[in-house]
């Protein structure tokens, strides 16, 4: 049986939160999870004083997540054959390391 091959992280962003990259390539890591991909940065009014990263909504295929730091928040797309309960454990594991 082979191994599966890790998910992928897609780099379309020249900007990303601080500490968010290291957080998804660990994520990708798992079983189940395809491909990441960072979105849109935008600003909020709250503050996040660490990184969080939630799942926002479902998307075909995948989810998408919502990464906060500070001010700033950005979309994250995760398409994984995980259910919602199973990723988020592994996103919770992957922001502790």
């Amino acid at each position: 049986m082979t191994k599966p091959s890790p998910g992928r992280l897609v780099w379309n962003h020249s900007t990303h939160i601080p500490g968010l990259i290291p957080v998804l390539e660990r994520l990708c890591k798992y079983d189940g999870i395809q491909t990441v991909t960072p979105g849109v940065l935008g600003r909020v009014k709250g503050h996040a004083p660490k990184l969080l990263l939630r799942i926002s909504v479902p998307i075909r295929g995948g989810f998408k997540a919502i990464a906060r730091q500070g001010k700033t928040v950005q979309e994250v797309f995760i398409l994984t054959a995980l259910d919602q309960e199973c990723l988020e454990h592994a996103i919770a594991i992957s922001i502790k390391k």
